[in-house]
Order: structure tokens, then C-alpha cells, then sequence
């Protein structure tokens, strides 16, 4: 579900501007007549990594009649609605009282609140905001909709937010239910057998029929005192074998459970060898960002010479996976079970690591000394420093001159030493490039600014991190 900003403020200070020049259409209607947006406007913002849901509303004014009182329950229900209110003032005007009376009434629904003064062209920031310090709130930003200013900072800003109050969102849910585990899969591989075999028990329907098991599960797991949440999927299939609804709603409940999950164990069938089906979901749980693990399954059911070819067409078809630790198993036996459930360990923890942006730049450093990006039109590009952008999904952002020349083959190479560096095997990088000034240059301890989103209760030893 995309998150949601509600634009809120009295008649005549910008919103319709706002609204038209962050979604970029002109959906909401634009004139200097207060009052004129009646109803609740929706429209998609893009951020750097979100998307969210934008409401427009009509202005709040002051006195009891019908048409206001209309339009006041049109805001609240939108506030009601939102993650984040931009509360909108005009600059050019000032504090006015309706201002404060509107405040007072989002500030009674306690969603956090962006002030924005707007309109505040050829005006330095300090002093298109000076009048509004006396609100209390926390974030204030100027900008000038109609011109552009200050845009760009404000969709920084709010994907900060976002970013912030997700990890922050992962983090409860983790301390509450530890972390949620999702078991993906063609039909019949073997992932309600995994399931049982963990919990010990029959919990999940499982039989030799392709696409038993239709809905995905979630099931709580205690393994060596330690909570996790557990998600069996019904299994996708190829598309030309979708034929009923019923299969559809499965695929659909797949992906949701790879986008819930903070771990994503992706199962093949070790007699049928990696599909390019598996292909496609080690890649879904890629693209979401999800660490991974892929687990060959019924392993016991070959001889060492299939065993051997398995081995190999895994090494060709995986190269663009290679950063993806493998796992051998046979869930009908048990085998190979503790060494999962420590390798998930593993994951969490390296998912969860604290790099400050001197370890950052350094690798850096030393990954641009050794190999140059290319020139483009006889310019190169620079890069200057690196620092985390959060964890989960593990982000890291190159700050430079150009950035945006970089080919995909050198980000690629920056991603591999970042990995190699900090042994990040089975996390997926999300790398982010900005031409700019350095943020930490004022900053006495940089790279402290993302905590990690967990207690560490899990006690591992790196002996494990040894892989088939």
C-alpha cells in the first residue's frame, strides 16, 4: 500500500500549485478563488524511493457555513487518511489566525506535520519562515510552487520520512514477532515440507500435487528460543498454466509475501534443476531487496555424478546471481535445517550492519584508484564519498561530479567491492548516485545518522558463513 500525504491549508495559499507541480499534471484546478478545490484530489508522487498517493483538498475558512462545513469533513477525512500532512501557509501573507485554527485541528488527529511556506519567491528561507517558528513545528520548509523553489528539497525530505518510518515500522515488527521469513517456490518443491519439518508439526497442507497449497500462510516459529515468523506461498506457476483465477490471486499473494518479508528463502527442486520460473523469482526477491538464500531441495535424491551436473548449470545460469549463498537440502529428512536457520541468522545480522561513511568512502577510495569509470564526451566522472542511506533495503550513496554518466557495468563493479568489502553475501545493495555537496561536511560524527533497525538477539558464529 503506497503511503499518503494530505495537502491541508486555508483557501488561496498554493495547494493546487503544490499538488500540480509534485505530481506533475494539472489535475487540480487553479485559479485565484478561495474555496475553489472542493473535493479530495488524488494524484502520485515520485520520490527517490517511493511512490505516494497525493491528496488535494479544499481550503478551510473559518466561518459555519454549509459548503465549509462540507469541505471541512472532505480535510479530516483526508487527514484521517494520511501517513503525513503538509500543513500549507503563504509566506507572502504570513501567520494568519486561520492558520493557527487549522493547525489545531490536525494537530488533534497527531499525524506528523510538514509545514510548508509557500509563495515565497525572491524571499531567503529564514525570513519567508520567521513568522511560523512560533508554531513549534519541527520541519518548516519555503518554497514557491509556481517557480519550482524549493521542490526538490521538499521530495528529499519527505523520502527521508518514508524511508525512516518503514525502517522504524520493520524494526517493532521484528522486536515483536522477529523477522518474517518468506518461502518461495514453484508447486511442489517443497516448501510446505520445510515448513513442517521446522514447526515440527503438520501445520501446512502438504502433498504431491502441483499447487496444493493456495494461499500463503503465516505461521510463528520458535528455533532455539528465538522468534521468527514464518510465510508459505502457494507456489507460482508459468504463465501459460494460469488458467483459473484462483492461480492468479496465488502469484499475486507471492509477491506480497516477498514485500512483507525481511528474509526471502527462494526453493528449487534439485531433480529438475534450476528453471528459468526459479530465475524469475530469485529475481523478484532481488528486485524488492529482500537477502536471499536459494535452497537446492530433495538433494538426497541424486548421485554424486547429477549431483556434480546440478552444480555446474547452477554456476552458468546464476551469474548474475552469484552474490546469492546456496544451500543444499532435503526437508523430507531434516537435513540441512539448523544450517538454514543459522544462515538466516547470518543474513539478518549482515542485513543489519552499521557502516559509517568513513568505512564507505574508503572502500570507495580504493575501488576508484584500482579501476576508473570511462570517459563520457572526454569528461570522467568523480566520486567523492559514500555514506549508508539505511539498512533494509541496504542502501548505499555515491556522492560526486557526473554521477549520472556512470555506465550500469561500473555501478555494478562499485556494488561488487562494496560487498566484497563488508561480506555482504546474500544482501542485495541498493546503490544511489547524487551530484552535490557533502552532507557529513559540518557533521562531527558522520555515518551515525542510520541505527540499526535491530537488537541483535541473535547470537552467530561466522563459522557458518562458510557455503556449499
Amino acid at each position: 500500500m503506497l503511503p499518503v500525504i494530505a495537502v491541508v491549508g486555508r483557501p488561496n495559499v498554493g495547494k493546487s500549485t503544490l499538488f500540480n507541480a509534485l505530481t506533475n499534471t494539472r489535475n487540480a484546478l487553479v485559479a485565484d478563488l478561495p474555496g475553489l478545490t472542493r473535493d479530495r484530489q488524488y494524484g502520485e508522487i515520485e520520490l527517490a524511493d517511493f511512490q505516494a498517493s497525493l491528496i488535494d483538498t479544499g481550503g478551510m475558512l473559518g466561518d459555519e457555513g454549509q459548503l465549509t462545513q462540507l469541505m471541512d469533513q472532505q480535510i479530516l477525512t483526508a487527514i484521517d487518511e494520511a501517513d503525513l500532512v503538509l500543513f500549507v501557509v503563504s509566506a507572502r501573507d504570513g501567520l494568519v489566525g486561520d492558520d493557527e485554527k487549522i493547525l489545531k485541528r490536525i494537530r488533534h488527529t497527531a499525524k506528523p506535520i510538514i509545514l510548508l511556506a509557500n509563495k515565497a519567491e525572491g524571499q531567503v528561507d529564514e525570513m519567508a519562515l520567521a513568522e511560523f517558528y512560533q508554531l513549534g513545528i519541527e520541519q518548516m520548509f519555503s518554497v514557491s510552487a509556481a517557480h519550482r523553489k524549493g521542490l526538490l528539497e521538499l521530495k528529499n525530505q519527505l523520502n527521508d520520512f518514508f524511508r525512516k518510518a518503514e525502517v522504524e515500522f520493520s524494526k517493532k515488527l521484528i522486536e515483536d514477532h522477529g523477522p518474517k521469513i518468506a518461502i518461495v517456490g514453484r508447486p511442489n518443491v517443497g516448501k510446505s515440507t520445510l515448513v513442517n519439518r521446522l514447526l515440527r508439526e503438520d501445520r501446512v497442507l502438504a502433498f504431491d500435487m502441483p499447487g496444493t497449497t493456495r494461499d500463503s500462510i503465516s505461521l510463528p516459529l520458535i528455533w532455539d528460543d528465538m522468534p521468527y515468523t514464518l510465510i508459505d506461498t502457494a507456489g507460482v506457476r508459468k504463465r501459460s498454466k494460469i488458467d483459473e483465477g484462483i492461480e492468479k490471486f496465488s502469484i499475486l499473494k507471492t509477491i506480497e509475501s516477498i514485500k512483507l518479508a525481511q528474509i526471502c528463502v527462494v526453493m528449487i527442486d534439485a531433480q529438475e534443476g534450476i528453471t528459468d520460473q526459479d530465475l524469475h523469482l530469485l529475481g523478484l526477491a532481488v528486485h524488492h531487496a529482500k537477502p536471499v538464500i536459494l535452497v537446492v531441495n530433495k538433494w538426497d535424491h541424486l548421485s554424486e555424478e547429477h549431483r556434480s551436473y546440478v552444480k555446474e548449470k547452477l554456476h552458468l545460469k546464476m551469474q548474475a546471481f552469484e552474490w546469492v549463498p546456496l544451500l543444499f537440502t532435503s526437508a523430507l529428512h531434516g537435513s540441512g535445517l539448523r544450517v538454514l536457520m543459522e544462515r538466516i541468522d547470518l543474513l539478518m545480522e549482515k542485513a543489519d550492519a552499521e557502516l559509517t561513511a568513513n568505512q564507505l568512502t574508503n572502500v570507495l577510495n580504493e575501488a576508484y584508484k584500482a579501476h576508473q569509470p570511462p570517459l563520457v564526451q572526454g569528461l570522467s566522472s568523480q566520486l567523492k564519498f559514500a555514506h549508508s542511506g539505511g539498512n533494509h533495503p541496504m542502501r548505499i550513496i555515491v556522492h560526486g561530479k557526473r554521477t549520472t554518466k556512470l555506465p550500469d557495468s561500473y555501478k555494478r563493479y562499485l556494488e561488487n567491492c562494496f560487498r566484497k568489502a563488508f561480506n555482504l553475501k546474500g544482501v542485495p545493495i541498493v546503490m544511489s548516485f547524487r551530484d552535490g555537496k557533502n552532507p557529513y561536511k559540518d557533521k562531527k560524527h558522520p555515518g551515525k545518522e542510520f541505527p540499526s533497525r535491530r537488537k541483535q538477539p541473535h547470537n552467530v558464529k561466522h563459522k557458518h558463513e562458510s557455503h556449499d
